[in-house]
This record gives structure tokens, C-alpha cells and sequence, in this order.
């Protein structure tokens, strides 16, 4: 448990820090698997727009290696 004033505030935001993580995560896979979804081609561009958008952003502030979002990026792109 934490004793110290520093630990205590540590913990506390990198629980923020997790949940937030959490959510951002969760949302990049349901726009993952909404294009895998999508059942008109107009319906799959956006939804592929959306993701790629989502799958940058988290390549770019580190959340996921940004080469595993090429990575998606270039397996969804040729999924089309």
C-alpha cells in the first residue's frame, strides 16, 4: 500500500492514466470491428475513416507501438 505523499498521488493518476487508456483502447477496437462489420461500401469508408483516424492517434501518443498501427492500418486498408 502507499505510505509516502508521492506514492499516494502516483497511484492516483496512474489509475486515471489506466482508465483513460482503457477507454481509448476500447474505442479503437469497436471502430476496428465496425469496418469489419459495415455491410454497404459507403457504410465500410466511413467506418474505415473512423478508424484509421483512432488507430493514428493512439500510434502517435504512444498508447499502442506505432509501427503495430501501421500494422492495423495496412491489414484493414487491404481487408477493403
Amino acid at each position: 500500500m502507499a505510505r509516502s505523499k508521492q506514492s499516494v498521488k502516483r497511484h492516483r493518476t496512474d489509475v486515471a492514466k489506466t482508465r483513460r487508456n482503457l477507454g481509448k483502447m476500447r474505442a479503437m477496437r469497436t471502430a476496428i470491428r465496425r469496418v469489419h462489420e459495415a455491410e454497404t461500401p459507403e457504410a465500410r469508408d466511413a467506418a474505415f475513416r473512423k478508424a484509421q483516424s483512432l488507430i493514428d492517434r493512439a500510434g502517435r501518443t504512444r498508447l499502442i507501438h506505432p509501427n503495430k498501427a501501421d500494422r492495423l492500418k495496412g491489414r484493414l486498408s487491404s481487408s477493403l
